[in-house]
């Protein structure tokens, strides 16, 4: 059965996946697992994010980069791109300086699919802020559990925990569910 909505592969960039980052992903490659799983059945209907620095960071965001000054580096940036097996895929890619996508353009995109589909990392930073803004917006929102990862296991399972009480407005679903019931 092909899935209802528009796919949105949240921060599959380089400083996610490599080890060596400071912000890495531990499980970073079970969510890409999933999100290329998840990719055969939405075609066309799939939107890759970014998350990039401000050119200048305002407000809270300084002290956030104070925090991390390694991130300071502008959107063409190696650490900033997709991972090697997305880039080529990747046809549709909305940058944000924030943790949350849900953006004028996203909006857009999902409103013409029906519902928004989110995979990727973190789940308890963008994925979160992103679900949270779309249900504030109306928007019906699955997050699939087993395509997204977190900064460790517990923030995991407590950011899916989180999303789970917006229901019905936000419904976390796994990729075999998703691809059985649509």
């Amino acid at each position: 059965m092909t899935p209802a909505g528009l796919l949105t592969a949240i921060d599959m960039q380089h400083v996610f996946a490599d080890p060596a980052s400071p912000w890495a992903v531990p499980r970073f490659a079970g969510a890409a697992a999933g999100v290329r799983r998840l990719l055969r059945s939405f075609g066309d209907r799939v939107v890759f994010t970014r998350f990039v620095a401000p050119r200048e960071p305002t407000g809270a965001w300084r002290a956030y980069y104070e925090r991390w000054p390694f991130a300071r580096q502008p959107p063409n940036a190696p650490l900033w791109r997709l991972v090697d097996e997305f880039a080529p895929l990747a046809r549709d890619v909305l940058d944000a300086p924030t943790f949350g996508k849900w953006t004028a353009r996203l909006a857009a995109r999902t409103a013409h699919e029906g519902r928004l589909v989110l995979a990727g990392v973190s789940t308890d930073r963008c994925v979160l802020s992103t679900a949270l803004a779309a249900a504030d917006a109306g928007t019906e929102v699955l997050v699939v559990a087993d395509a997204c990862a977190g900064v460790d296991d517990a923030s995991h399972a407590e950011a899916l925990h989180v999303m789970d009480l917006y229901g019905p407005l936000v419904r976390v679903t796994t990729i075999a569910e998703l691809l059985r019931t649509g």
